[in-house]
């Protein structure tokens, strides 16, 4: 995955509390562990005003006006800031992948629900745990400034905005480290492969049965 270090975007809001993984990628749409054309049916029932299913062109489709990321001034945000518990409901894995393949790098919440939080950062996702009034404070600012920006430096465990007012933020020290490099587990555990290697020819050498093949 992704190495996620500094990261500056453009900000959407979305003033919602409990946004559950179902409105994030609806359940017609997990027939597929592909982990790829999610993006495009991100948070699809709110976003459109008919009704989704896979292999719809959503050129197609009729789209939802009042939905925050259907209005032009936020197009190619980066950054979600949203409510409290976001992330709840079932634990699908695809939610974050349809968060990371519309686009989104980092989200910014008072509180998340524990497996989408977990989640995220096995796909490269940075959930920013900050208090309620900052977050309040971040999506107001979002929703009157055009072109609301903020930079968010991992390494340094804050999120700036544009006046330079820092908010500094917590992360597990080891899903830091992961991030920074972009390893998932795939990543890390391929990084032992010398070893893994060494081992799997030791094992051979020593129980050399375990190489026949059982028809």
């Amino acid at each position: 995955m992704d190495a996620f270090t500094m990261h500056r975007g453009l900000v959407a809001p979305m003033e919602r509390d409990n946004v559950d993984t179902d409105a994030i990628i609806p359940k017609q749409f997990l027939k597929s562990i592909a982990r790829t054309g999610f993006g495009e049916n991100l948070f699809d029932a709110w976003r459109f005003l008919d009704h989704g299913e896979p292999g719809m062109d959503p050129k197609g489709r009729r789209p939802n006006p009042d939905f925050v990321l259907n209005q032009p001034r936020y197009k190619g945000a980066s950054i979600l800031v949203a409510g409290k518990n976001f992330g709840c409901g079932s634990s699908r894995e695809h939610a974050p992948w349809a968060l990371t393949q519309y686009g989104f790098r980092a989200i910014i919440a008072p509180s998340y629900a524990d497996i989408f939080y977990n989640n995220c950062f096995k796909n490269g996702l940075l959930p920013i745990v900050l208090s309620e009034t900052e977050v309040a404070r971040l999506i107001h600012d979002a929703a009157i400034g055009i072109g609301y920006s903020l930079t968010i430096d991992l390494d340094q465990q804050v999120v700036i905005d544009p006046g330079n007012r820092t908010s500094p933020f917590e992360v597990e020290s080891f899903r830091k480290y992961c991030l920074l490099n972009g390893f998932d587990d795939i990543g890390l555990t391929l990084r032992q492969s010398d070893r893994i290697r060494a081992f799997e020819a030791e094992r051979l050498l020593k129980r050399p049965w375990l190489a026949n093949t059982i028809i």
